[in-house]
């Protein structure tokens, strides 16, 4: 073996000298190791052909005289996991959005509790991990819980994932986290992708106020709650809509904000949901791993556009705030409608044409406070003074309220 002196481009962060030599064949010019020796930790950047590692700081220990690889390598040593519950999110439909520490937790669980194992399945499978799954969903946590909590207690490593996203974010979570609190166990988030905040930073929307909803309720009542508050504010409102619910969310939301309200529609979909929209669409190239489609315009035309379409995978819609939308007052049937749903608990929201028997469908007990309830809300989501909404609340259903109330 010939020992050459090695020369090469390198930046050195101390000032002591460091002596490079290349270890070569007799009869061959191509370099197979490295020898570095230095008096102390330094940390050189070698600019060598090599394409994996170009440009890459390279960490050695004082006195080291060991061959070391031209590879990346961490400077600083990982400290091991402390027990306790770690929330991962995981990616919203592109693998390559992990990151590097959520994948180790997920190797150096005990066990990961999974909203769907098939489904995250295909992600451990992916990245060789091989920590056992252990099913937990909203169907079963409430009988999981203890059992998680007594592992938990003895001192092991409990990872949390969900389909896609973080834990507890529109996900199951949230009650093994407060149960984790009260007993002093340590939770420790293990930042990832979301799905809302993907959404609202190419939304096009105003970002430096926003409201995540998340999902609405299923009762038609609670809905109508809910989308009257956020009607009535001046930061953008984030929703989760079920793509089956998707017509039936547009439908209520503009009676709401109003047709003019700006809105986007945004679909994270895998190449499997892979469809065309043809209006306002902006569509990102699907060699990025994934599609985002992001549909833009009014709530009025959005009713246009979907009426008669049913897309694909998960959707987040997002609604501008009111100070950036000029509202048309409301017209009286209007306000009748809304009154007319709330009072009556949403029982009519489902059929429409029920709405114009509204005695078929309100209990003959409504009392006062429902309508002042009702008053309340419609007066907020309309910005309007409450004693003209009472006015036409007294004229409209005040026959229906129970004497004895």
């Amino acid at each position: 073996m010939l020992m050459r002196r090695f020369h090469s481009s390198m930046a050195v962060s101390s000032s002591l000298s460091v002596s490079i030599f290349k270890v070569l064949p007799w009869r061959s010019m191509r370099p197979s190791k490295v020898f570095i020796t230095t008096t102390t930790t330094t940390t050189i950047t070698l600019h060598t052909p090599n394409p994996r590692c170009n440009n890459t700081a390279l960490s050695f220990c004082s006195n080291s005289t060991e061959p070391a690889d031209l590879c990346p390598q961490h400077s600083s040593k990982q400290s091991p996991l402390i027990p306790g519950l770690y929330l991962v999110g995981t990616p919203i439909g592109n693998l390559e959005d992990i990151t590097l520490r959520a994948l180790r937790v997920l190797r150096s669980a005990d066990v990961i509790l999974s909203e769907d194992t098939r489904h995250s399945g295909k992600l451990l499978q992916h990245y060789n991990i091989k920590t056992p799954l252990l099913s937990y969903h909203k169907f079963n946590e409430s009988q999981r819980e203890q059992a998680v909590l007594k592992r938990l207690q003895q001192g092991e490593i409990v990872a949390q994932i969900s389909d896609a996203g973080t834990p507890g974010i529109s996900d199951p979570g949230m009650e093994l986290v407060k149960l984790c609190v009260d007993e002093n166990i340590p939770v420790i988030p293990i930042p990832g992708p979301s799905a809302f905040v993907a959404a609202l930073s190419a939304s096009g929307l105003a970002t430096d106020k926003f409201t995540f909803v998340g999902f609405l309720p299923k009762h038609a009542g609670s809905r109508k709650e809910r989308l009257i508050v956020s009607a009535k504010e001046v930061a953008t409102q984030i929703f989760y809509v079920p793509p089956h619910k998707l017509h039936q969310f547009i439908e209520e939301a503009s009676s709401i904000f109003g047709d003019c309200r700006q809105c986007v529609i945004a679909r994270e979909m895998t190449k499997i949901h892979e469809e065309k929209f043809t209006m306002l669409l902006v569509i990102y190239p699907a060699n990025l791993g994934c599609i985002y489609e992001f549909w833009r315009g009014t709530l009025e035309e959005a009713k246009g556009a979907f009426l008669t379409r049913q897309p694909k995978g998960e959707i987040t819609f997002l609604i501008e705030g009111k100070a950036n939308c000029v509202v048309e007052a409301p017209s009286e049937s209007q306000l009748e409608n809304e009154l007319r749903e709330l009072i009556s608990g949403g029982q009519c929201l489902s059929s429409g044409h029920l709405l114009a028997s509204f005695p078929l469908c309100v209990s003959f007990h409504t009392n006062m406070k429902e309508i002042d309830v009702a008053v309340k809300l419609v007066a907020g989501g309309h910005s309007m003074r409450r004693k003209e909404i009472y006015s036409l609340a007294l004229r409209k259903f005040g026959k229906l309220v129970d004497k004895e109330n």
